[in-house]
C-alpha cells in the first residue's frame, strides 16, 4: 500500500476530542464498533478455515498439489470476500446496511494487518515479542472502535459539534472552534476520524494535516533534567541552576477507601467464572462499572498532572510577554503597557491601608493585621537587595480580652 506523504510545509498530527453524545448517537456509536468486531472475526475464521483444513488433509496423505489453495489476507481481498459473502450469510444479511462501509473496512484491515504481524515474526522480519496466530474478539471485553476515512467528516461552525458519516452531528465536550478556524484558512484538512470508547467515555481521534509554522524560542539553550521518585514527583533542574520539585498528589492513596468499598460490593455479586462457564449477573456488572468508574478518575488525574508538570516547560514564552526585572542600583527599564482585560497592579497608598475592606482577618476571633505586601513599597516581579519599610502611620489594634 502506498505511504501517505504530506504536502511540503504540512505535518500529519492527531487531535483528540472528547464526545457527549445523546442517546441516537451513543446507539449508532456502539453499533459501528459492533460491526467492524464483527468484520475482524469474520476475516479471522475466514483465513485460518484454510490453515485447519490443509492440516486435515495432509493427515490423510494428500499430495500438496491436491490441497486446498491458500486464502490471502491482504485488505483488497479481504474486503472483496466479504462483500461477496454479507449479502447471503446470515450473520450479516439482516443488518449491515444500518452500518457505514468503514466499520467494516475497521475490523477487515486489523485483521489483515495482524496476519501480516504474525507472518512477519515466524519469518524473523519483524522485531520485539513473537506474536501468535490472530485470536477473535469477544463481545464483553473488546475495545470498541471504528475508523473513518471517507464520508462527511467535519467540525461544525459553532465548533461544539462534529459531523461523522452515517452517525450524524454528534456534540463535543469542549470548544473546537480554533479547529475550525485552521481548517477555514485552509491551514488544516481532516484525513481521518477515530472513534473508540475508552474509560467510560467516547472520544474521536482526528488525523489531520495541518500547516506547520515555526516559532521562535525565546530560550533555545535551556535544557531541563528530570529525576522521578516516589516521595516526590519529580525533580526539575534547568540550565541556570533552578531546582524545583514537584509534589506527589498520589492520587491513587486517596481513592483507596472508595475502592474498598466499591469492591466489596462487586464481591458480593455473582460474577464470572471461565471454570463453570458461568456468566455474571446484570447486579455484578453494574458494580463493575461504578468501581471502574473510581479507577477511571485515577487515571485522568494522573495524566492531568503530567500535563500540567510538562506543558509549562514546552510552551514558547517570547520576551515580550515577561516582565521587566527592577533593580535597585542600574538603569530602569521601560514599562510594558498592559494587556487588555488584565488588572494593573499599583502601589498601595494611605488612604488604602487604613481603609476597611484593606483589612484581611487571619481568624475569626483574632485582630485584623494588614497584609505584609501593603506594609512593603515592593511591587511583584521587583529585585531589590533588601525591602525599605514605607513610612506609614499605621493605626493600632488593641487585642480582645
Amino acid at each position: 500500500m502506498k505511504k501517505f506523504k504530506p504536502q511540503p510545509g504540512f505535518n500529519v498530527l492527531a487531535h483528540k476530542l472528547a464526545l457527549d453524545p445523546n442517546a441516537t448517537a451513543n446507539r449508532h456509536l456502539h453499533s459501528h464498533a459492533g460491526a467492524a468486531r464483527s468484520a475482524y472475526n469474520w476475516a479471522v475464521a475466514y483465513v485460518t478455515a484454510v490453515w485447519w483444513q490443509r492440516k486435515a488433509e495432509q493427515s490423510y496423505g494428500i499430495c500438496e498439489d491436491e490441497l486446498t489453495q491458500w486464502r490471502s489476507w491482504s485488505l483488497p481481498s479481504l474486503r472483496k470476500a466479504f462483500n461477496e459473502d454479507k449479502r447471503t450469510n446470515p450473520r450479516f444479511a439482516g443488518w449491515w446496511e444500518e452500518n457505514s462501509k468503514e466499520a467494516y473496512n475497521t475490523g477487515l484491515a486489523g485483521a489483515s494487518a495482524a496476519f501480516e504481524n504474525y507472518a512477519k515474526s515466524k519469518s524473523g522480519k519483524r522485531k520485539g515479542p513473537r506474536m501468535g496466530i490472530p485470536r477473535f474478539k469477544s463481545k464483553r471485553t473488546a475495545r470498541l472502535t471504528c475508523r473513518f476515512t471517507t464520508g462527511t467528516i467535519r467540525i461544525e461552525p459553532d465548533g461544539r459539534h462534529i459531523t461523522l458519516p452515517r452517525i450524524g452531528t454528534v456534540r463535543l465536550h469542549e470548544d473546537a472552534s480554533h479547529l475550525r478556524a485552521l481548517a477555514d484558512a485552509g491551514n488544516m484538512r481532516i484525513l481521518s476520524a477515530t472513534a473508540r470508547l475508552n474509560r467510560g467515555r467516547w472520544f474521536v481521534s482526528l488525523q489531520v494535516e495541518e500547516k506547520h509554522e515555526l516559532v521562535k524560542v525565546a530560550r533555545p539553550d535551556t535544557a531541563v533534567g528530570i529525576d522521578l521518585g516516589i516521595k516526590t514527583l519529580a525533580v526539575l533542574a534547568d540550565s541556570d541552576g533552578v531546582l524545583r520539585a514537584e509534589p506527589n498528589p498520589r492520587h491513587l492513596d486517596r481513592a483507596q477507601k472508595q475502592l474498598r468499598r466499591a469492591s466489596r460490593v462487586v464481591s458480593r455479586r455473582h460474577g464470572p467464572d471461565r471454570r463453570t462457564g458461568q456468566q455474571a449477573s446484570r447486579r455484578w456488572e453494574k458494580a463493575s462499572q461504578a468501581r471502574n468508574k473510581i479507577h477511571h478518575r485515577v487515571a485522568n488525574l494522573r495524566e492531568d498532572t503530567l500535563h500540567q508538570m510538562t506543558t509549562p516547560r514546552l510552551r514558547v514564552r517570547h520576551d515580550r510577554h515577561r516582565r521587566p526585572v527592577r533593580r535597585r542600583n542600574g538603569p530602569q527599564p521601560a514599562p510594558v503597557p498592559p494587556r487588555r482585560g488584565r488588572r494593573v497592579r499599583r502601589d498601595p497608598t494611605p488612604a488604602h491601608l487604613q481603609d476597611p475592606p484593606a483589612w484581611h482577618a487571619t481568624h475569626r476571633r483574632r485582630p485584623l493585621v494588614p497584609l505584609l505586601e501593603d506594609l512593603l513599597p515592593l511591587r511583584c516581579g521587583e529585585n531589590q537587595t533588601a525591602p525599605q519599610h514605607a513610612r506609614l502611620r499605621v493605626r493600632q489594634l488593641r487585642p480582645r480580652p
